[in-house]
């Protein structure tokens, strides 16, 4: 499913959204300007759980090098595909929790729920050497705290129907609730094997960003009453 908008409208201009957005684009110019220097970055500043549990691969990095890259790996991506659909899926639900949240706390939630993100991959992976990267264990945060704030709000969705693409109008708790459980039901699968991160996903990270979204969706939002959709 491909979310193309949904039919709530910003009360405010987006601002960290899209710094947000900008901040990806350009670091991913910038992993594509290391050339063969790449690897060795994304190494260096993505999330390797290995890191966190064996001493032999953390003995020359400190506590900055060891947690530091749970924050810079969520502004790097994989390729092309991978950058723009989660800056997709960022800006078709990213704009409303901005709006709920305000600027600052949003940009605090949006780090927190990268965070939470990072720990679930982490501890589903103990023993994994691959770096992990990409913005969307935070964006499954945003996930979670639309699925709460809008449930009644309407995506409009690229679905596909044998060789085509139809377009349909979802409610949010329908679209949210189907990508929360392909994400559970991929990750238990996972489960048990050498890496949580199989086919290049980091199934766990998206389970606990979405979590995470909900839980500090309720500590951040304070007392302001909130319009239903």
């Amino acid at each position: 499913m491909i979310p193309l908008k949904d039919t709530i409208p910003s009360e405010k201009y987006p601002i960290v959204t899209l710094l947000l957005i900008v901040a990806n684009i350009s670091v991913f110019f910038y992993e594509i300007s290391l050339g063969r220097y790449l690897p060795e970055f994304v190494k260096f500043a993505g999330v390797v759980p290995a890191r966190f549990f064996d001493p032999r691969l953390s003995v020359h990095q400190g506590p900055l090098g060891r947690y530091f890259p749970i924050f810079t790996s969520l502004f790097l991506h994989g390729g092309w595909v991978h950058l723009l659909g989660n800056m997709l899926y960022l800006w078709v639900f990213a704009d409303n929790v901005e709006d709920r949240l305000g600027h600052f706390r949003f940009l605090i939630f949006y780090l927190l729920c990268g965070f939470g993100a990072s720990l679930a991959h982490i501890f589903a992976n103990p023993t994994s050497s691959v770096p992990s990267i990409g913005a969307s264990g935070a964006i499954a945060g945003v996930l979670g705290a639309y699925f709460v704030l809008y449930p009644n709000s309407r995506v409009i969705t690229l679905v596909p129907v044998f060789f085509f693409l139809q377009m349909i109008e979802l409610p949010a708790f329908i679209f949210l609730g189907i990508w929360f459980l392909m994400q559970f039901f991929n990750g238990v699968l996972t489960l048990g094997l050498a890496t949580a991160q199989a086919g290049g996903i980091a199934w766990w990270a998206h389970i606990g960003g979405f979590v995470s979204g909900i839980f500090f969706l309720l500590l951040l939002k304070g007392k302001k009453r909130r319009k239903r959709y």
